[in-house]
């Protein structure tokens, strides 16, 4: 089924239409949100307002993008006001991680896997940290594989500023990597 059809099922009142398309969007409108929000509280009742926002615009979709753009767009925007109303109440408040999280216990794991693994973790706890528009680009980038115009239409940035975000994460979280090194290095020789 096209974007076109699935939108004139939906619009004729189709309930599985309604839900396939929830069930095929729920993960990029999470994961755009995720990257914006950051309390879970706040990321389930904004995905249900922006899924409630796509069916109440969804007749203004002109078909002239992809429809993971157009709902991507209405994900952004709405995640970025709510952003910004909480940011005027107080309620956000960012940490800086400065240390390597905890190891979890983890059993039948080669010391690789367990590395990686922290890592990994590390990196997203990491990516928590940025602001909100390097979050974002980056989310939209590597994790939705979003092409710089689709980015530039979502979110309404220039296609220079998204590269220019995009470098300077990737300069932020090589430059933390090697602070992670450093730390990890100066443990082992604290043990020595």
């Amino acid at each position: 089924m096209t974007d076109n059809e699935l939108v004139q099922q939906v619009l004729a009142g189709n309930e599985n239409a309604c839900r396939f398309l929830v069930v095929k969007y729920q993960k990029l409108v999470f994961h755009i949100v995720r990257r914006v929000i950051n309390q879970q509280e706040e990321l389930e009742d904004l995905c249900q307002d922006i899924f409630m926002k796509v069916f109440s615009q969804l007749k203004t979709y002109r078909g002239n993008s992809k429809l993971s753009t157009w709902i991507a767009t209405i994900s952004y925007n709405t995640s970025i006001t709510c952003y910004n109303r909480m940011k005027r109440s107080s309620v956000v408040g960012r940490e800086e991680f400065d240390r390597l999280p905890e190891s979890e216990h983890q059993t039948g794991n080669t010391g690789q896997e367990v590395e990686f693994s922290e890592l990994k973790s590390y990196l997203l706890k990491f990516i928590e940290t940025l602001p909100v528009h390097y979050r974002t680009v980056l989310t939209l980038f590597y994790l939705e594989e979003f092409s710089y115009r689709e980015i530039e239409e979502i979110t309404g940035m220039p296609e220079g500023t998204i590269k220019s975000y995009l470098s300077r994460a990737r300069v932020m979280m090589k430059a933390k990597l090697e602070n992670m090194q450093h730390h990890e290095k100066a443990r082992i020789f604290e043990k020595i």
